[in-house]
């Protein structure tokens, strides 16, 4: 297993610039394994000399912080220099640092991880405008996870996945699906226990607890609470549950501070916290009508239902679970967010809601998460007939069927397909 764990489908992307001048840089959260893809990276690379940095480590820091072009002169050779700095937004002014080194050296190329994309919008990306391509690099989504348990099974669900790309997109129909059963018991073990590289290396369910636990206390307790010098712990801690419990519901900051018992402002801040250390994700409304569609509240999604569960306390399996409806939703956006679809969900004045509005250009493709029901709901059939979208997505734990409705095909797909 750890073997397949090395696959990450970001790095086939990535290969393809290493012969280009421009920095690469890959984000994401604490453990998700950017410095594994770094050492990946370094890996695939044949010529030239390679050097690993981790700026964790307060020398390393220094010395690059005080003068970064000698930095470099301590590694250059007459190789070209294939320079990895690790955590790199550690480092004060690095966006500054590595506009000098990009400017200044010559046969040289950079690669640097970070995981805080608010340190890295602010502190680099201003700096090395047309000089870095960024990546944003979570947990394991559910097709490496495959990769990783079932190899077998995954290329039965490349293909699959790629069909109802294909299908969304109106330029072909989803494949039957193969093997439902074997697919639903590791669907059902994703969502409980999510990608984090260290859990799906365990075999033990005990072992997989212990580690997302021990991640909740070190880089969300500890880690990005002291990176963001947070003083209100307690309360940080405490909207972090609340959030948790309300996987993917609509939050609005007042009821967000009343049960955290945190200021408006206060909220507001930890959550903007949370969105850029890659703990969870919010999607606003769709709307077109002023009038009766809401506009402001989001939903919230975690990056990964692991993580969430642990910060709950919560590793019930998926069959006896009172939450189903809520995790298999965020099951199916945490996917949908490799579709490359803009996303927001639909909710009108009168509470008619669909769960996913998929969106590019002037398309629009309505999706709804179902975990038991199978009738479609007031809801989608109000949506159906004001926007007369082509096609329309029900993503289910088993069914597969198509119908036509007011002039739109309707796909019941399993959410194992995504």
């Amino acid at each position: 297993m750890e073997e397949s764990l090395l696959h990450r489908t970001i790095l086939e992307k990535i290969e393809k610039l290493l012969e280009r001048p421009e920095i690469i840089g890959i984000r994401g959260p604490r453990q998700a394994g950017k410095t594994t893809l770094l050492k990946m990276i370094s890996n695939r690379i044949r010529e030239g000399k390679k050097v690993f940095v981790n700026m964790d480590m307060y020398e390393n820091r220094r010395e690059f912080e005080r003068n970064p072009l000698d930095f470099i002169k301590r590694f250059k050779s007459e190789e070209k220099l294939f320079l990895f700095l690790d955590e790199v937004q550690r480092c004060e002014n690095a966006g500054e640092s590595l506009k000098i080194i990009y400017d200044e050296s010559e046969n040289l190329k950079i690669f640097v991880s970070g995981s805080s994309s608010l340190e890295i919008k602010t502190d680099l990306a201003p700096f090395l405008v047309g000089r870095i391509f960024f990546f944003d690099l979570l947990t394991f989504d559910f097709e490496e996870f495959l990769m990783a348990r079932d190899e077998g099974l995954s290329k039965l669900f490349k293909e699959r996945k790629e069909s109802l790309k294909k299908c969304i997109k109106g330029t072909e129909e989803p494949i039957q699906p193969a093997f439902e059963n074997e697919f639903l018991k590791l669907l059902k073990e994703y969502v409980v226990f999510g990608g984090y590289p260290e859990v799906i290396k365990a075999e033990d369910e005990e072992v997989k607890k212990l580690i997302l636990k021990q991640i909740v206390n070190l880089y969300l307790e500890k880690d990005i609470i002291s990176f963001f010098r947070i003083t209100d712990t307690r309360k940080f801690e405490d909207l972090v549950k609340v959030l948790a419990f309300r996987t993917a519901g609509i939050v609005s900051l007042s009821s967000l501070s009343s049960e955290a018992k945190a200021t408006y402002s206060k909220c507001e801040e930890f959550l903007n916290v949370l969105v850029h250390s890659y703990v969870i994700k919010l999607i606003r409304p769709f709307y077109r009508n002023l009038v009766t569609e809401i506009r402001k509240s989001p939903k919230v999604y975690f990056i990964d239902l692991g993580l969430r569960n642990a910060v709950l306390d919560n590793f019930v399996p998926f069959d006896n679970r009172t939450d189903r409806g809520a995790i298999l939703e965020n099951f199916v956006f945490r996917e949908l967010l490799n579709f490359r679809w803009r996303i927001n969900f639909w909710r009108t004045t009168g509470k008619a809601e669909i769960d996913f509005i998929l969106t590019r250009g002037d398309e629009i493709v309505p999706v709804e998460v179902k975990t038991g029901e199978r009738k479609l709901s007031r809801s989608f059939y109000s949506f159906i007939k004001t926007y007369k979208p082509d096609r329309a997505f029900i993503i289910t734990l088993d069914v597969f069927k198509k119908e036509r409705i007011l002039d739109t095909d309707v796909y019941w797909v399993p959410a194992f397909y995504l």
